[in-house]
């Protein structure tokens, strides 16, 4: 055996929910998915042809060639993959569309002429891609969202804390995870979930009931439908209405 050690990255795919839907909608989606990741491979720059891939059943699991950015294989390659998930999933049937885990993990690994890859990178690799906190989150995820990502901590140190090009810390949470022998943090993210809602609008106060006016002395403005008119407010000190029509109607209030 060749004693000689190569750092490599490695990263892991496994089909959710991919049991008992039977072999033809198995072999399709294990195909699809195959097909999709070395797009977003390609997409990404690391070519497929040099990595070594080893069938998982219901996935994959794919060693990068030596000198490989690892930050590559997070941005583009992530969002590339759940781009192509996203869009087959809208197209495909019940049976045949594929929501996935992702893990990613680096390390010393014995390569053999063969293109076998063994170490214990791999065993740290196999539990973050068990790993219950990720399992958790794309099961409560919206259909829509076709993929979780959870990344070591050596892996996470090394790309997405620095920020770099495409890399946004603050998109992972740190999750703690027990599989089997292995205790240890991890990065979880949900590429392509749904944004956010937007923050200039999320906080808003609330249009005032019909019929009830504005604080003496505000100076907001608001506007309110009420039956065919539309009511504005303009700094409490008068109401400007007007139609469907677009005729307007302004009444002044004064104090007295």
């Amino acid at each position: 055996m060749n004693d000689e050690l190569e750092y490599r990255a490695v990263l892991a795919v496994d089909i959710e929910r991919s049991a008992g839907r039977g072999d033809r909608a198995l072999l399709e989606i294990r195909a699809r998915l195959t097909e999709m990741l070395k797009e977003a491979f390609e997409a990404s720059g690391v070519d497929w042809s040099a990595c070594l891939r080893h069938d998982l059943g219901d996935g994959l699991r794919v060693t990068a060639p030596a000198g490989t950015r690892k930050a590559a294989l997070v941005h583009p390659l992530v969002p590339e993959l759940a781009l192509r998930l996203r869009t087959y999933n809208r197209g495909a049937a019940p049976l045949t569309r594929i929501r996935v885990r992702i893990a990613l993990h680096a390390g010393d690994v014995h390569v053999s002429p063969d293109g076998t890859v063994a170490g214990s990178p791999l065993e740290v690799l196999a539990r973050l891609l068990d790993a219950p906190p990720a399992r958790a989150a794309l099961a409560g995820a919206p259909q829509t969202v076709p993929a979780s990502l959870l990344l070591s901590g050596h892996f996470y140190d090394e790309t997405v804390r620095h920020g770099h090009l495409g890399l946004f810390p603050e998109d992972f949470r740190k999750v703690g995870f027990t599989v089997k022998e292995h205790t240890a943090d991890a990065w979880l993210q949900l590429p392509g979930r749904e944004p956010p809602p937007d923050p200039d609008t999320a906080g808003a106060a609330p249009e005032p009931a019909d019929g009830q006016e504005e604080p003496a002395g505000s100076e907001t403005a608001g506007s309110q439908m009420v039956g065919s008119k539309m009511v504005n407010k303009a700094s409490g000190h008068g109401v400007v209405y007007a139609t469907q029509h677009g005729t307007q109607h302004i009444r002044i209030e004064r104090k007295h």
